[in-house]
């Protein structure tokens, strides 16, 4: 039996059941993640490989309006998902947060036949695994499934992403920074307009995230937008980067002009 956790995030606004040691365990990455997630009404949003939800959640907790779609393949971690939907403490979200157990790779009828339906969501957020095959491998399975980069994994969540938003619709993803050439390759003719900002510990050192936006269809340029420095001195955050990481702010598109309808 897994030993579980029941955490808080955004100081208590919401909370999200996560395995104690083994698997996946959701931190800044997913709450730097959902603050992307910026407008007005009734956003539909689907968090692509959700693990236990945290990030979908925190989109749900600080937009009051958005409708959250978590798409997860481990059945565990689907469990763990809707562990979470259930807390009492959840209950001012639940309503308007679901779970999918599918894979993203998942590709034509098949993904449709999943839950995975076209051109529905105004915006899709990713955090897809990071660790390359050369990696040191965890022996713990839920880890490594979560965490194992396999050939052609941007191309193919992309894909995904780009059948289920809307002509539009924005995509948003956390990965390492070695990963811009793949993601720009998989965004192709489906995304334009990319703003990449990378992310480093402390001033002088090198990036160790990078935050990525795009739009399905859009023409425009890429963009490199200011770096965060996360640390200011010592191991505190900076005030931007602990406001995105609380939910107190977003960290929308430069330039963005569309809410949902």
């Amino acid at each position: 039996m897994t030993v579980e956790t029941i955490d808080a995030f955004h100081f208590g606004k919401f909370y999200v059941v996560q395995p104690a040691t083994g698997g996946h365990r959701s931190g800044m990455d997913a709450m730097l993640l959902a603050a992307m997630v910026a407008g007005d009404g009734k956003l539909k949003v689907a968090d692509l490989g959700a693990g236990a939800g945290a990030a979908g959640l925190a989109v749900a907790s600080r937009l009051q309006q958005a409708e959250v779609t978590l798409v997860e393949r481990s059945p565990d971690m689907a469990a763990f998902a809707r562990k979470s939907i259930a807390l009492a403490e959840n209950a001012h979200v639940a309503s308007r947060v679901c779970v999918i157990e599918a894979d993203v790779t998942l590709r034509g009828k098949a993904r449709v036949a999943a839950g995975l339906e076209d051109e529905v969501f105004d915006h899709v957020i990713m955090n897809p695994p990071f660790n390359a095959a050369a990696d040191r491998r965890t022996p713990d399975a839920l880890k490594a499934d979560a965490h194992a980069m396999t050939e052609g994994l941007f191309e193919s969540w992309i894909r995904t992403a780009g059948a289920m938003l809307k002509p539009g619709g924005e995509l948003s993803l956390i990965a390492r920074p070695e990963s811009i050439a793949d993601v720009i390759a998989a965004c192709g003719q489906r995304f334009g307009g990319l703003q990449v900002t990378l992310i480093h510990p402390r001033d002088g050192e090198p990036a160790i995230r990078m935050l990525v936006s795009a739009v399905k269809g859009s023409r425009a340029r890429l963009v490199f937008r200011a770096p965060f420095i996360m640390h200011e001195e010592g191991h505190h955050f900076s005030s931007f980067v602990d406001n995105l990481n609380n939910g107190r702010a977003a960290y929308a598109r430069l330039g963005r002009k569309r809410s949902a309808r």
